[in-house]
């Protein structure tokens, strides 16, 4: 999130003009020499701190030797056997509960330029990438299945988020991860030789990618083949993987501390300096709203996992009687209405909250809540104002109720028949019946009573 580069003052800003934001230093010509945006290391240092990580007090950069296409001086400055944080942590919600994540190191290095394939000009180079600072963080092996991995990558972004130092859109190319995947026999402790797929921009398509791998791993081991090392491309479109290249090793890429640029030497001061700007975290939120509202541990990471989602959790929470009404509505509807690319909601908090309080008090049920959301998602409107005018509160007079469940089973013998009989599924059908007499306005509850009694 820098505004500049790692080595030089060029704009970081994305989608610019090809090649408009380049400079003799990030172009590689020679004769440049590469100056350290002090940023960066703050930046870095921060991610370290918000991943329980050791800080270097002194570390250095490294030249990392390798054919890059994309890199117009053909190495990389990257770091080594010295980056700035190691060891670390994050928590995640896994199927069994709290999980660690180990984190073996957190390094900064710059950022290749972009390779344009065209059908008619060839291959195409926009460097203005070249030289946007990056960290890249590399997990432990302690991943079990695509799920922990996508829960993994999610607490990941929400902390870094959080923290300030990057705006992680995905589309923007500012989060992106390598999954690096092997199997082996289970109870067996030996991991598997492993195969690495590259620059995987959306959750979507990591889940995807491990799904294939996974398969396509077990079915050659079980046919007797072996699992080369190798870098691998997922394609979206067909949702499989294919080599790339064989993985190198460190020592192919012929690392040495770049002679142009000074040790990294972090103060105590520093730190301390650094460690005051971080803001509260999504687990620190996470506990509070478990203690505050009430809500599962899951409904909070899912709600945290986001700045802004929490943000305006909050700020409605803070107007309704009915906060876990709230979470869920966010957490189903809200989720399942925003844009993969949004950030911003096209309703209010207090709109989110009146539909929360309305369904919590019961005048709407919960059929009518996804409604009369979607309604004001889309026109703005007040939500008091569209249960009103479209007459869409609900029923709960027992007088009415009971009429309806008389007319319901006197509509439909067999039904009611086969329910006395043991047939659970034809309570759903009735319920199905009385929903559809009142628009979808009948109070569940009281109707499932009533309908029970009358049986």
């Amino acid at each position: 999130g820098t505004k500049t580069k790692i080595f030089c003052g060029c704009s970081t800003e994305f989608g610019a003009e090809p090649n408009t934001h380049v400079c003799p230093v990030c172009m590689g010509l020679p004769g440049t020499l590469p100056v350290l945006n002090r940023k960066v290391v703050e930046y870095a240092v921060k991610a370290g701190m918000v991943t329980h990580c050791e800080i270097a007090s002194y570390s250095k950069q490294d030249r990392k030797n390798y054919f890059y296409p994309d890199l117009p001086k053909a190495y990389q400055i990257s770091q080594y056997d010295l980056p700035l944080c190691e060891h670390g942590w994050i928590e995640i919600e896994s199927e069994k509960g709290p999980k660690k994540i180990g984190i073996t190191r957190i390094h900064i290095e710059e950022d290749a330029g972009k390779l344009v394939h065209d059908a008619e000009k060839g291959t195409l180079i926009d460097n203005n990438r070249c030289g946007v600072p990056l960290i890249e963080i590399v997990s432990e092996p302690d991943l079990r299945s695509a799920a922990e991995v996508d829960a993994y990558l999610r607490k990941l972004r929400a902390n870094i988020i959080y923290t300030g130092i990057s705006s992680c859109k995905m589309n923007e190319g500012a989060f992106r991860c390598d999954v690096n995947l092997s199997v082996r026999p289970k109870g067996s402790d030996r991991l598997g030789t492993r195969t690495e797929m590259k620059n995987l921009n959306s959750f979507q398509f990591i889940q995807k990618a491990i799904a294939y791998e996974f398969k396509r791993q077990v079915e050659a081991l079980e046919a007797g083949e072996e699992i080369v090392q190798e870098t691998r491309r997922f394609d979206q479109n067909t949702g499989k993987t294919y080599s790339m290249r064989r993985k190198e090793d460190a020592n192919d890429y012929r690392y040495f501390p770049d002679p142009d640029l000074m040790p990294i030497e972090i103060s105590k001061e520093d730190l301390e300096r650094l460690r005051k700007e971080i803001p509260p975290l999504p687990d620190e939120r996470k506990a509070f709203y478990m203690s505050r509202y009430g809500l599962t541990a899951r409904d909070s990471e899912t709600l945290t996992n986001e700045k802004w989602i929490a943000d305006i959790f909050e700020e409605a929470a803070a107007q309704t009687d009915y906060p876990k009404v709230l979470a869920n509505l966010i957490t189903t509807e809200v989720f399942r209405l925003i844009p993969q690319d949004g950030s911003e909601l096209p309703i209010t908090a207090a709109a989110l909250a009146a539909v929360a309080q309305m369904s919590g008090e019961g005048r709407i049920n919960g059929g009518t809540a996804k409604k009369v959301l979607a309604e004001i998602w889309e026109t703005g409107a007040d939500p008091a104002q569209v249960v009103r005018e479209q007459g869409l509160e609900q029923i709960s007079d027992p007088a009415i109720l009971s009429k309806l469940a008389r007319e319901v089973l006197e509509e439909n013998p067999k039904v009611a028949a086969d329910y006395k009989k043991g047939k659970e599924a034809a309570f759903g059908a009735l319920m199905g019946k009385m929903m559809a007499k009142t628009q979808g306005k009948c109070n569940p509850a009281a109707a499932t009573k009533i309908l029970k009694e009358l049986l």
